[in-house]
């Protein structure tokens, strides 16, 4: 894909630096003066998932994800967002599916571990989701064991995850 040029870059840099900062009406602002040719570059499709996701606009975000994995399969992020969209609409089944499809295709993100730990558990499949939980620390390290610490789908293994 394409990079974005000058200076529709930098008002998509900014729009990352207003989500750090917990502003999401300057973020969308300067996603919106990304000129209308790359509004549907994945870039600032991404960026614009996030926005809504953070908002918990959740349909908007199934629109989103389902462009971006029409633009851009090859990204982990299309899949991971479609699957946490499906979740926060509690599809949980439907997100487990979507990233379980996917897992071979991406065996080196933790991030798509962890989430189908996060699913397993929410659907009561403790086995699966111990299984994916240990694969997701075993790639992301101690930033995960950290998240997963904080992670109410995960509250049933808290016990053990604080054993890891």
């Amino acid at each position: 894909m394409t990079n974005l040029p000058h200076p529709d870059l930098l008002y998509l840099e900014a729009a990352k630096g207003w989500i750090i900062l917990g502003n999401l009406k300057e973020a969308s602002r300067d996603l919106d003066r990304i000129s209308a040719k790359w509004q549907k570059h994945a870039d600032v499709l991404e960026v614009r998932f996030a926005i809504y996701s953070k908002a918990k606009k959740w349909i908007v975000c199934m629109e989103l994800a389902a462009a971006m994995l029409d633009l851009a399969p090859e990204r982990p992020s299309a899949w991971i967002n479609s699957a946490q969209t499906l979740h926060q609409l509690k599809q949980t089944e439907d997100a487990w599916n979507a990233l379980y499809s996917i897992r071979d295709r991406f065996p080196k993100v933790p991030t798509i571990a962890y989430n189908l730990a996060c699913y397993a558990c929410r659907l009561g499949r403790l086995d699966d989701s111990r299984k994916w939980l240990r694969k997701a620390l075993a790639l992301g390290g101690a930033e995960f064991r950290k998240m997963a610490l904080n992670e109410t789908d995960l509250q049933p293994l808290w016990p053990v995850i604080k054993k890891l």
